[in-house]
């Protein structure tokens, strides 16, 4: 039994190939709106660019499969022999205080989600060509063999994106993020129906 998303709640998930800036945009974005953040669960390490709590809930193997065994996964997914989750506990906390929440996903976390909350999910794909992605996850640092196997996943990656509601060629992240907050506007105005007449 997942939980029931209420009238005014709204579930945006940023989805796309690693290093197309995802979580860059969604984080843009949020600062426009009063939204709220999930972060997922995961079994790798950090990046030297990432902080636990504001990243990832990064965790250890043992600790993954017991909340696993517990119950506590929305969705889990496996990548690379890594594992990723999302609680669903954290999505009812952010929704207590939160009309607007958001994800960053791969397509199948996504999918996952989309598939339990149907039309209150609003996928956004961004994307970027192989060549940016490349250069930005090198910007980063990230290292040859991680580079590697996002891009072993780039196409499958991109199939996703016909499936999405959305989706945003991403080469300048302030005009993207723009464009996105244009899009969450008009669903929320379009949302507000009157109904006392």
């Amino acid at each position: 039994m997942c939980y029931q998303i209420k009238d005014k709640q709204k579930l945006f998930i940023y989805t796309g190939p690693d290093g197309s800036g995802r979580k860059t945009i969604a984080k843009m974005v949020a600062t426009a709106f009063d939204m709220e953040t999930v972060l997922s669960y995961t079994t790798r390490s950090p990046r030297h660019y990432e902080q636990n709590g504001e990243d990832y809930h990064f965790i250890d193997e043992a600790t993954f499969k017991k909340m696993e065994d517990n119950g506590e996964f929305l969705e889990s997914v496996e990548i690379d022999g890594f594992h990723y989750g999302i609680r669903e506990e954290d999505i009812v906390k952010a929704f207590e205080s939160h009309n607007l929440v958001y994800l960053t996903l791969n397509p199948e976390g996504t999918e996952k989600l989309k598939e339990m909350y149907g039309d209150r999910v609003m996928r956004f794909f961004i994307y970027a060509d192989r060549e940016t992605v490349i250069s930005r996850q090198k910007e980063r640092q990230d290292n040859e063999e991680v580079i590697n196997r996002h891009m072993s996943h780039y196409d499958e990656n991109m199939a996703y994106k016909n499936s999405c509601e959305h989706a945003f060629e991403n080469y300048d992240s302030p005009q993207t993020s723009f464009r996105i907050s244009e899009v969450i506007e008009a669903f929320l105005d379009r949302d507000i129906v009157v109904t006392d007449y």
